[in-house]
C-alpha cells in the first residue's frame, strides 16, 4: 500500500467519526483557489518598481500546498455539517499562514518573524486591525496594499468567497456558510446557497466600489488632498470588511474631516445585516421594521450622544468636531471596524469605558462585525424577561418573539450558550494575557484594564484597545506567548467560537 492510500485509510470516516480526508480535500482546493489573490499585490509591485516576487512565490507555495492536499485526500463531495466546522476552523489557520508569506519573505524589519506575521495575517485576515507594526509608512506599497486587501478578503469569509465555485466541485455550501457568516441564522435571498453567497458577494463588492470612488472625488476636488486613488481604495478595502487597518499611522485622523464623515458612514452600513440592505436596495420589505436595525441605530446615537455630551462638556472639542469624533468612534467601536479619527486614550476614562462597552456588543447578525452582536443580547434580554414572567405567573406558556414571530427553543438555548461561552472565553483570555506578561516580564506592567481591553479587542475582532496598544500604538512589544493567546482569540471570535471549540469535545471525534 502506497503513502496516499494509507493516509486516505488513516482519515476515513469509520475510524475517527469525521470524513477528514474529504474535509482536507476542500481546505485544498481553497488554497488552490486562494492563490489567484496575490495577483493583485504582484501587479501593483510591479507598477511601483517594487519586488514581485515575495507575492509570486507565495502564490505558488499556496498553490502547490492545495494541490499536495488535494492529492492526499479525497472525497470533498461528501462534506457534511459535521465535517463543516472542521474546514472553517482549519481553512481560516491555512488561510492566515499564506497571507503571512509575503510579510515572511520579503524580509522587513518590522513583519519577517514568523509569528509577527501571523499575528498580523491573522489580524487581517479575521478584520480584527491589531498590528504589531511601528512604522506603517515604511512598508512598500504594494505590501501595504496586500495588508488591506487581506482584510477585505476575510470581511465575507473566504468560505463565502468559494461558494460561487463550489457547486461545481459537487460540494452543497450550505453547512459551510451556516458555520462561517455571522449571526444567529443565515437569511436566504435566493432558492440555492449559491444564490445566496453571489447576491451578497455582489452588495459586498459594490459597496466597496462606491466608497472608494466616493472617497477618491474627495481626493481629485481638493476636499481631501491626502486622499489619492490609492488611498481611497485601500480604506474601501479595510471599512467595508470592518477591519480599521489603515495606510497611515494616525489611522483616519491624517485625513480629512470630509473623508471621516464618508468612512464613517459606511462603517455603519457595513454593520447592518447584509440581507437586510440587500433587500432594501431591491425595495422588497420595509428595512426600518427589522428590530435588530432599530436597536443598533438607537445603541449607535445613544452612545454617540454620551460621547459628544462628555467630549464636549470636558473641553476636548467644539462644534463640528466633537460632533464627528463622538459620531466616528462610537461607530468604528460598535461595527467593530477599529478606525481611529482620533487618540482616544486621552479621552475621559468614561468615554473610554463606553467604547469598550461598545467594543463588546458588536453589529448585526449578518454583517461583517464582530463581537456578541446586537441581535443576540437583545434575545438576551427577552429571555430574561420571560423568565421573570414565568417565576411569577408558574402556568402562562410564553415564548421568545423577534420581528413577531417566535424564535425557535432551540435558537434561544443557543443564543444563552453562546454568550455564556463569549463570557469564559473573554474572561480567560483577559487573564492569560495578565499572568502571560507578569511571567514572561515583556510588560510587567500590564495592568487588569488594559488585558480586559486587549482580549476585548482581540476576540471582538476590533482592533485598537487602551494603553500602549490603544488607536496610535502598537502590539509589537508583547511578547511571544501573549501574541500567541491574542492570534487564538482573533481566530475564534471571528469564527464565533463554536466551530472552533466544538473541535475539542470528545463527541464530534466520536464515531
Amino acid at each position: 500500500m502506497n503513502r496516499r492510500a494509507k493516509i486516505r485509510r488513516a482519515l476515513r470516516p469509520e475510524v475517527i467519526g469525521v470524513d477528514l480526508s474529504g474535509a482536507l480535500n476542500l481546505v485544498g482546493a481553497l488554497l488552490k483557489y486562494l492563490s489567484l489573490a496575490f495577483l493583485l499585490p504582484a501587479a501593483l509591485a510591479l507598477g511601483y518598481g517594487e519586488p514581485v516576487w515575495p507575492f509570486l512565490a507565495s502564490g505558488g507555495i499556496t498553490a502547490g500546498a492545495g494541490w499536495a492536499i488535494e492529492q492526499v485526500t479525497q472525497g470533498k463531495e461528501r462534506v457534511g455539517v459535521r465535517e463543516g466546522f472542521f474546514v472553517v476552523a482549519i481553512s481560516w489557520l491555512c488561510v492566515a499562514f499564506a497571507v503571512s508569506l509575503p510579510y515572511v519573505l520579503a524580509g522587513g524589519p518590522q513583519l519577517s518573524s514568523p509569528l509577527n506575521a501571523y499575528f498580523e495575517a491573522m489580524s487581517g485576515m479575521t478584520t480584527t486591525g491589531a498590528s504589531i507594526l511601528t512604522d506603517i509608512e515604511a512598508l512598500d506599497r504594494s505590501m501595504l496594499m496586500w495588508r488591506q486587501f487581506s482584510q477585505w478578503l476575510g470581511g465575507m469569509g473566504i468560505i463565502v468567497l468559494a461558494l460561487a465555485i463550489l457547486p461545481r466541485l459537487r460540494v452543497g455550501g450550505r453547512q459551510l456558510i451556516e458555520s462561517e457568516l455571522p449571526g444567529p441564522e443565515v437569511e436566504k435571498l435566493a432558492l440555492s446557497i449559491r444564490g445566496t453567497a453571489q447576491r451578497l458577494w455582489l452588495l459586498y463588492v459594490g459597496l466597496t466600489a462606491l466608497e472608494a470612488l466616493v472617497l477618491a472625488t474627495l481626493g481629485w476636488t481638493g476636499a481631501d488632498p491626502k486622499m489619492g486613488l490609492f488611498e481611497a481604495v485601500a480604506h474601501a478595502f479595510t471599512t467595508m470588511p470592518t477591519g480599521g487597518f489603515s495606510t497611515e499611522a494616525r489611522s483616519i485622523e491624517a485625513f480629512a474631516a470630509a473623508s471621516q464623515w464618508v468612512i464613517a458612514l459606511f462603517m455603519v452600513l457595513a454593520g447592518v445585516n447584509f440581507a437586510l440592505t440587500y433587500r432594501a436596495i431591491r425595495r422588497r420589505g420595509r428595512p426600518f421594521r427589522d428590530e435588530e436595525l432599530r436597536a443598533y441605530l438607537i445603541l449607535l446615537f445613544l452612545a454617540a450622544g454620551i460621547l459628544l455630551a462628555k467630549l464636549a462638556g470636558r473641553g476636548v472639542y467644539e462644534g463640528e468636531e466633537a460632533v464627528r469624533h463622538a459620531f466616528f468612534q462610537a461607530a468604528s467601536m460598535l461595527t467593530t471596524t477599529g478606525y481611529a479619527s482620533a487618540d482616544f486614550n486621552e479621552w475621559p476614562i468614561f468615554a473610554a469605558m463606553i467604547l469598550v462597552v461598545l467594543m463588546v456588543i458588536g453589529g448585526s447578525a449578518g454583517s461583517t462585525s464582530g463581537a456578541i452582536k446586537v441581535v443576540r443580547l437583545l434575545l438576551l434580554g427577552r429571555l430574561l424577561r420571560r423568565e421573570l414572567d414565568q417565576a411569577v405567573h408558574r402556568e402562562a406558556v410564553l415564548t421568545v418573539r423577534f420581528n413577531r414571530a417566535v424564535v425557535d427553543e432551540r435558537t434561544v438555548r443557543g443564543i444563552a450558550a453562546f454568550i455564556l461561552l463569549y463570557g469564559v472565553v473573554f474572561l480567560l483570555g483577559a487573564l492569560g494575557l495578565v499572568i502571560s506578561e507578569a511571567v514572561n516580564q515583556s510588560r510587567p506592567d500590564l495592568t487588569w484594564p488594559e488585558g480586559i481591553s486587549a482580549a476585548a479587542t482581540t476576540l471582538g475582532n476590533v482592533g485598537p484597545g487602551l494603553g500602549f496598544f490603544g488607536p496610535m500604538g502598537s502590539f509589537e512589544s508583547f511578547s511571544d506567548a501573549s501574541k500567541g493567546i491574542m492570534i487564538a482569540l482573533m481566530w475564534v471570535g471571528r469564527l464565533e467560537l463554536v466551530p472552533v471549540v466544538v473541535l475539542f469535545t470528545r463527541s464530534y471525534w466520536r464515531a
